[in-house]
C-alpha cells in the first residue's frame, strides 16, 4: 500500500470512528507502529489531525470568526437551542458566554421570561434588549473580536463576586477523555472561571465539534450537567453517561 494511500484510510478511519490508536492502526493497516507514528506526525503536520500520546483525534471544525460562524449550521443550531430552553425556568440566574448556539438561544427565550442573565458577550446583551424582564448584567474587558466576548483579568475579578444558577457554555472543542477546550489562553482562563461560580454547567455541541480537542483545556467534561448534541454514536453517548453528564440528542 502506497504512502497517500495509507494516510488517505486512516483519515477516513479518524472521520468515522473520531479517535484513533497507533497499535490498533498498524494491525489493520499491516504496517509498524514506528510508520503509522511517522503517518500521525505528517498528517498533524499539515493540520489535517491532532496527534496525542497513543494516536490521533479529528481536529474538529476550523476556527473562523463570530460573523462566519453565524452563517453555519443554523437549523441544526436553532434546534439545539431549543432543546436547552427546557432548562430554563423563571428567577434563574442564567450565564451565557459568547457562542453562536447560545445566540440563536437567547433569540428563543419568551418575552415573558423573568430572570438575570450575565454575560461578557455584547451580541446577546444587544439581543435581550427588548426582554423587559430580564436583568442583563454585561462583563466587562477587553473585547476578544474573533469571539465577540470580552475577556482579561477585569473579566475574571468581575465574576468574583457573582452566582449563577445555570452557565451555559458555548463549546469549541470536546472530547470525553481530554475535556473542553479552546484556542484563546484569555478564553480558557474566562470560561474556567465561569464554570467555577456556577451550580450546572450545560453545552450545545454540534456534532462535528465532538471528539475533537484545541490547545487551551477549560476544564474536564464531567463538569458539565447537560449536553445538548445531535447524531451522537451509542459508543460516544456512554462516555459521557459514564461521567454523570445528562445527554440530550
Amino acid at each position: 500500500m502506497l504512502k497517500e494511500e495509507r494516510q488517505q484510510r486512516i483519515l477516513q478511519f479518524l472521520n468515522d470512528e473520531h479517535k484513533i490508536i497507533a497499535s490498533d492502526l498498524s494491525k489493520r493497516l499491516s504496517v509498524s507502529e514506528d510508520t503509522i507514528r511517522r503517518d500521525l506526525k505528517e498528517l498533524d503536520n499539515q493540520g489535517l489531525i491532532k496527534r496525542v500520546h497513543s494516536g490521533a483525534l479529528r481536529i474538529g471544525p476550523p476556527v473562523v470568526d463570530f460573523s462566519t460562524r453565524q452563517n453555519i449550521f443554523n437549523e441544526i443550531k436553532i434546534n439545539l437551542a431549543t432543546k436547552a430552553l427546557d432548562f430554563i425556568k423563571e428567577e434563574m440566574v442564567l450565564l451565557i458566554d459568547g457562542a453562536t448556539t447560545n445566540l440563536h438561544l437567547v433569540n428563543q427565550l419568551p418575552l415573558s421570561l423573568k430572570a438575570t442573565i450575565i454575560t461578557n458577550s455584547p451580541p446577546i446583551a444587544m439581543a435581550l434588549t427588548n426582554h423587559q424582564h430580564i436583568e442583563v448584567i454585561m462583563i466587562g474587558g477587553t473585547l476578544f473580536k474573533q469571539s465577540m466576548v470580552n475577556l482579561g483579568i477585569d473579566t475574571v475579578e468581575s465574576l468574583n463576586t457573582m452566582r449563577a444558577d445555570l452557565y451555559i457554555m458555548g463549546i469549541y472543542k470536546i472530547d470525553p477523555h481530554i475535556g473542553i477546550s479552546v484556542p484563546s489562553l484569555s478564553e480558557a482562563l474566562v470560561k474556567r472561571k465561569m464554570a467555577s461560580i456556577s451550580t450546572e454547567i450545560l453545552g450545545m455541541v454540534t456534532s462535528d465539534k465532538l471528539a475533537t480537542i484545541s490547545n487551551h483545556i477549560v476544564c474536564p467534561t464531567n463538569h458539565l450537567t447537560y449536553l445538548i448534541t445531535e447524531n451522537v454514536n451509542s459508543e460516544i453517548k456512554s462516555l459521557y453517561d459514564n461521567q454523570g453528564i445528562t445527554v440530550i440528542d
